[in-house]
């Protein structure tokens, strides 16, 4: 099983050091690949109709995923890139796939593409998207990247994006997989049908078995080999290693082929402390 980190975005106030210093520190302790969550805009939660469900507010701050991973791939030479998840329909098409094939390419085939489609309207709004046809959107959109990402000219004439006989040059090296994440009926058939994998945010393990074991009967339902479809479980270590590690175990004994450490919520004050917990979870996880 792969194991990586989750980029502590929320708690290192916008550091551009604390980007180098994660990134290097991920890459030493042994640990598989980085991912990022992704929200371009916070927005102010109070007197809105309807309310904003999501955890994120203004005050949070965020790197954009592909900026921060191509930073990265310049000073790191192993560690792989995981977008968990972006947020697919509220950015132009064209745009993400010539964004996801150059860090592709400059990281030497590090990159995987985790997308979603959000919880946040100001967001879409503000990026001149229809947030209610966001899972109509990223259904094709995965569709015309993946084109994109491997034919010589694209003629694309869809619902939401026109492609008139153009090219993604340079294309990625190599097919960049792309992953899913939410928690729907809808994702999980969206995933089945299109995906490579699937990410799962944590919080309970037992229950994130039971979705992935679902979405493996869909996958097998859809005729796609098991096998081939990836899965990931962001956790928090919130009752210690020990725990961490049995919910790991778990998680590998379902067929769960990833899992990425949050250490964001844990009380940690500063960016030492985040990298001092990492090196801990490294060696209880015998990485390092």
């Amino acid at each position: 099983m792969q194991i990586g980190v989750v980029y502590p975005q929320t708690e290192l106030g916008g550091d551009p050091a604390a980007v180098r210093r994660i990134g290097r520190a991920v890459e030493e302790l042994g640990y598989s690949h980085l991912l990022a969550y992704d929200h371009v805009l916070g927005a102010v939660h109070a007197d809105r109709t309807p309310q904003l469900t999501g955890p994120y507010t203004e005050h949070d701050p965020f790197h954009d995923p592909f900026v921060m991973f191509a930073f990265l791939a310049g000073i790191t030479e192993r560690i792989g890139f995981t977008t968990g998840v972006l947020i697919l329909p509220q950015r132009q098409t064209a745009l993400v796939a010539r964004q996801a094939a150059d860090v592709d390419l400059l990281s030497g085939g590090r990159l995987r593409l985790g997308v979603g489609i959000g919880w946040n309207p100001v967001e879409y709004e503000a990026l001149g998207q229809d947030f209610r046809t966001r899972g109509a959107r990223q259904e094709e959109q995965i569709n015309l990247l993946r084109r994109l990402f491997t034919e010589p000219v694209v003629d694309f004439s869809g619902r939401f994006d026109r492609v008139d006989r153009a090219a993604l040059v340079p294309k990625p090296a190599r097919r960049i997989p792309i992953w899913l994440g939410g928690s729907s009926d809808a994702a999980f058939d969206r995933a089945a049908r299109l995906a490579d994998g699937f990410i799962f945010i944590g919080g309970d393990i037992a229950r994130s078995v039971d979705a992935w074991q679902r979405l493996r009967d869909r996958v097998r339902g859809v005729g796609r080999p098991v096998e081939d479809f990836g899965g990931e479980y962001v956790v928090r270590p919130r009752s210690g290693i020990d725990h961490l590690k049995a919910e790991i175990e778990v998680w590998r004994e379902a067929g769960g082929s990833d899992a990425s450490v949050v250490t964001m919520g844990m009380g940690l004050d500063s960016l030492d402390a985040h990298l001092d917990f990492l090196a801990e979870i490294a060696r209880g996880l015998g990485l390092a």
